[in-house]
């Protein structure tokens, strides 16, 4: 569990809040030693936010202390150097819209208010406050508004503990208690566990990467080594800071509160699994589909077809013959893909999928029985599975009619795969990171051809543990565990 401290000019400047051992001034923080290898998160309320000034130095030094501070050095930064207005200009058309309609019955043409932590008490701003708060996290914000055509954001500053009214530190209280959560509260002289790691799900989801099994045994593996975890969800994204580490057990993708958990969870110094970097390079086939080529990992033979080019469908012919696979570049589960046997076929399903990317990725087709999913964690092989193809289709899974058909399962040791399946395997994960990876490879005789990277593998109690049960789950916690520690 982390440690919080709060930061302050002058001691007086906290008199109005909860008294807390975590409070100390600048000078206090500067001779302040915590214990060995603790995670620290400081709140940094210093009056001075100019550069050099103390709250700049308080960042500064929190920073090289391996400290997360919030503003961080890069906020105070983009402050100095006058990204502020860059921020502004690049609100979504979107946000602009909700702003004024949120203000339609506002009679004035300019309006302040102000975000603790992220929040307001203006409801109908609450999107227009994430957006801020993403872009300048600190714990004051004051944001100007000015009614030109409509209204907009004027300026944005970074606000004084000392100058709030008595409402407004009620308010800042209340955004700090469930901004900060559990971090705050005073430790337990013993603790049960070492490391606190969130679980981030969905019970909704309709193809999840987990079953609720398989999260049951990691949890219990877990709790054996000395990591508490906890399941979060969406709206858990400000109790980042909880935690030691995160797992993403929810299907990722970039434009996705799952990408933007990861994010956060980066910047918090977390243990992430999945990893920003990982998702947003997985999460497009014609990325990997490029990446592959650079690094010489071998692919089926693909080409892009960019939608207001003419000889797309000539090209496509010429080169990979009938049938072709088309793939729309970030479809999951075997949707957006696409198997085309005719010209005809080719010139109506291209027309489709340009309906829903500008660029398509065309590959030669190539029948196989299965697909080996090998199961990849920090560059190593964890699992091995076959997955058959779905009855009377050539995909693992078959959609229509309501409902998903998946065909049936092989799972072995990993020793029992051919040596050139593995090798192509780790060759595939190694220019996209070192988190955990299903790589998808189709093999013919003596030639492979790997077909995806995924970010977000399907870890399922029955079948991808069958070979390994409860081991798969400890190797996982052990690599949580091995990165939560050289976080600190």
């Amino acid at each position: 569990m982390s440690k919080l401290l709060i930061v302050v000019d002058k001691l007086q400047d906290w008199g109005p809040f909860f008294q807390y051992d975590g409070v100390m001034t600048l000078a206090e923080y500067l001779k302040w030693q915590g214990k060995s290898r603790q995670r620290v998160r400081l709140i940094n309320l210093c009056r001075q936010s100019q550069y050099l000034g103390s709250g700049y130095y308080c960042s500064l030094l929190a920073e090289a202390r391996n400290h997360h501070a919030i503003p961080s050095i890069k906020v105070f930064n983009k402050f100095n150097r006058d990204e502020i207005a860059d921020v502004i200009d690049d609100i979504p058309v979107a946000l602009t819209k909700q702003l004024n309609k949120a203000l339609t019955d506002n009679t004035e043409n300019q309006l302040t208010f102000q975000l603790y932590f992220g929040e307001t008490n203006e409801r109908s701003l609450k999107k227009v406050a994430d957006y801020l708060f993403e872009a300048f996290s600190v714990p004051i914000l004051h944001v100007d508004l000015i009614k030109k055509q409509q209204w907009q954001v004027k300026t944005i500053r970074i606000g004084s503990l000392h100058k709030l009214t008595e409402s407004q530190q009620t308010q800042f209280a209340e955004a700090l208690e469930r901004f900060s959560h559990k971090i705050w509260r005073l430790e337990p002289s013993k603790r049960q566990f070492k490391y606190d790691l969130a679980v981030l799900m969905d019970p909704k989801e309709q193809f999840p990467p987990c079953t609720p099994r398989s999260i049951e045994l990691f949890c219990r593996a877990a709790k054996k080594a000395a990591m508490d975890t906890e399941i979060i969800g969406a709206r858990d994204h400000q109790r980042l800071a909880e935690f030691d580490g995160l797992f993403i057990r929810e299907t990722t993708a970039v434009n996705h509160h799952t990408f933007k958990m990861a994010l956060k969870a980066e910047r918090e110094g977390l243990a992430v699994i999945d990893d920003p970097n990982s998702i947003l390079r997985c999460s497009n086939k014609i990325y990997l589909q490029t990446l592959f080529e650079q690094h010489q990992v071998p692919v089926p033979d693909g080409l892009m077809l960019f939608k207001y080019d003419a000889d797309n469908l000539e090209r496509a012919a010429d080169l990979l013959g009938l049938p072709m696979v088309l793939k729309i570049p970030d479809g999951s589960f075997s949707r957006g893909v696409v198997k085309v046997k005719t010209m005809t076929e080719l010139r109506q399903k291209m027309t489709e999928l340009f309906e829903q990317s500008a660029i398509i990725l065309a590959q030669r087709y190539t029948f196989t029985e299965f697909d080996w999913r090998i199961g990849v964690l920090n560059g190593q092989a964890l699992f091995a599975c076959k997955y058959f193809m779905a009855r009377n289709h050539w995909q693992i899974y078959k959609h229509g009619s309501g409902k998903t058909q998946s065909g049936a399962f092989s799972t072995c040791a990993v020793n029992e795969v051919p040596a050139h399946v593995l090798d192509a395997a780790i060759r595939a994960c190694a220019p996209i990171g070192d988190s955990l990876y299903g790589v998808d490879i189709k093999q013919d005789g003596d030639q492979v051809y790997v077909i995806e990277v995924n970010d977000n593998p399907n870890i399922d109690d029955g079948v991808e543990d069958l070979y390994l049960g409860n081991k798969l789950y400890d190797l996982l916690v052990e690599d949580f565990i091995r990165r939560i520690e050289l976080k600190r």
